[in-house]
């Protein structure tokens, strides 16, 4: 998980010109031919889809505020028209969106659903045309992926979609989770809806704002699917948005709760700190279907290497485990011992948060080596991936863990550690597109195992490591989030993850 409180960027609010109201009604119709700009005066304009001006289901039209734009926004194909207005204005009526839409073709006999972010949750019906406000851009994205996801008998009748939306209003409960600059013992602290915490796993962090959602909306002992929508807060990475995911769906699985889960991407022009959003609703069986468990993403990745455990008895390499515990222990503690290290070159050149997630690893390691058998290394190796894939972070997290269960099974068909580990690489590099000179923790790994490979000579290849990571100091960012700054802004630092991936490997060869 991230632990940044500000995001690095490129270009400010202003010079994006993201309060502009009439932005993506210029923007849009560019990205999609069926989109068509209409202007209201007083400088606004509704945008509509005309692809939808033929729809035999109830027409949704969402009302956002400036500067507080929704990746919703842009990729719902069932959303019929959008506008953008300034937070508790209102100067869109809903009579106005209803007459734009009937003026253009729109079969408004069907029923017009209006959502607004405003600052006080309400509901109005006017004859066909019903106004939802509700409390935040996660609600509104709620109710927008609840809409798409509701049965087709649903979408079809307004008196449905009336009766849905009341009880959603009645019924939803939502909770914001953010980073915050101050500390909580040894790790980044997240302001949540009840408590200010120490940041452990994304598990504890989910598992708490879940616990005080269902707290606060326990079920009535109705037939319901627990609709469940995430909106991760200014950005997040691909990664810790699977990793919410997941840690959502196995809380609901392990409660044995039917749930279906919904995202998307909001950003808030008024904070740049980031998190996450949760917003639940129990709603009837009768409107919306259980959901399939997700697929974690991660997990899939790394168990692509085979669909079984390695077996220790057929490994041609022989472990001691004294010797090895010794070697794991100490790159572990070296890791741990350089976290401000890594943590002051990640500050300055990405999101801080890259000494803390191999500091977290590396205990997490040396927990679970406490009660393992590392004479049998590869089916320990995979077990350790399996603990490590739900408690390892970040870009750095996924890809030990990809090399990790590689190198498990490797360690069962090679002929030594150093063929094992060039395996395990080769097998990494499928997934993921860095390459020696993108200032990655792979200009770190690369010359390591390929000299070790070639020469037989580890600490030749530690050497080879150590000055793979010295050239990070002068290259330019081509990945991650480094590459968002200039290269005067990079000149010096070495890329943290390459920096605390030699750390580790100079304690686990030094003591050899």
């Amino acid at each position: 998980m991230s632990i940044v409180v500000e995001q690095t960027l490129p270009y400010t609010s202003t010079d994006l010109n993201i309060d502009d109201p009439s932005r993506w009604s210029r923007l849009f119709p560019l990205m999609r031919p069926s989109i068509k700009s209409i202007d209201i005066g007083n400088g606004s304009s509704i945008v509509v889809d005309t692809a939808l001006s033929k729809s035999k289901i109830v027409l949704v039209v969402a009302i956002v505020t400036i500067g507080n734009f929704s990746s919703k926004i842009l990729s719902e194909s069932h959303l019929a028209a959008f506008a953008t207005d300034n937070f508790g204005k209102e100067t869109i009526s809903v009579e106005k969106i209803a007459e734009v839409l009937k003026s253009n073709g729109f079969p408004t006999n069907n029923g017009v659903v209006v959502i607004r972010a405003a600052a006080k949750q309400d509901l109005k019906v006017n004859e066909k045309v019903l106004e939802i406000a509700v409390v935040g851009e996660v609600k509104l994205d709620h109710i927008l992926s609840l809409l798409a996801s509701v049965s087709e008998e649903t979408k079809a009748s307004f008196e449905n979609v009336q009766k849905l939306l009341e009880h959603f209003v009645k019924s939803v409960a939502r909770t914001t989770s953010k980073f915050h600059e101050m500390k909580r013992g040894n790790g980044p602290s997240v302001v949540h809806a009840v408590e200010v915490a120490e940041f452990n796993s994304a598990k504890e962090a989910v598992d708490k704002d879940l616990g005080h959602l269902l707290g606060s909306r326990p079920p009535n002992g109705e037939d319901v699917v627990y609709s469940v929508h995430i909106s991760d807060v200014n950005g997040l990475s691909r990664l810790e948005n699977n990793i919410l995911i997941h840690e959502v769906s196995e809380y609901f699985a392990k409660k044995n709760l039917p749930v279906y889960i919904s995202h998307s991407t909001i950003l808030d022009n008024y904070s740049q700190a980031r998190g996450w959003a949760i917003s639940l609703c129990a709603v009837p069986i009768s409107s919306l279907a259980a959901q399939k468990k997700p697929t974690n993403i991660l997990a899939d990745s790394t168990r692509k290497v085979a669909s079984s455990k390695p077996q220790s008895e057929s490994s041609k390499i022989q472990f001691s485990d004294s010797e090895v515990r010794k070697i794991i222990t100490a790159g572990c503690e070296s890791v741990i011992k350089a976290e401000p290290t890594i943590t002051e070159y990640d500050t300055i050149v990405g999101d801080g948060d890259c000494g803390y997630t191999l500091r977290d690893g590396a205990k997490q390691v040396l927990s679970f080596i406490k009660n393992a058998d590392l004479s049998k290394l590869p089916s320990t190796l995979s077990d350790l991936v399996d603990d490590l894939e739900v408690n390892m972070g970040g870009t750095s997290g996924a890809l030990y863990c990809i090399f990790l269960s590689s190198l498990s099974q490797s360690l069962s068909t090679s002929p030594t550690f150093s063929s094992a580990m060039q395996c395990s690489l080769n097998h990494l590099l499928k997934y993921t597109r860095a390459r020696l000179g993108d200032r990655t923790m792979l200009d770190c790994l690369i010359p390591f195992v390929e000299t070790w490979e070639k020469t037989g000579d580890v600490k030749k290849a530690l050497g080879d490591a150590s000055k793979g990571v010295e050239t990070t100091k002068k290259l330019e960012a081509k990945l991650g989030r480094s590459s968002y700054l200039s290269e005067a802004a990079t000149n010096g630092v070495p890329d943290p993850g390459a920096y605390g991936l030699l750390v580790l490997l100079e304690g686990m060869v030094r003591l050899e």
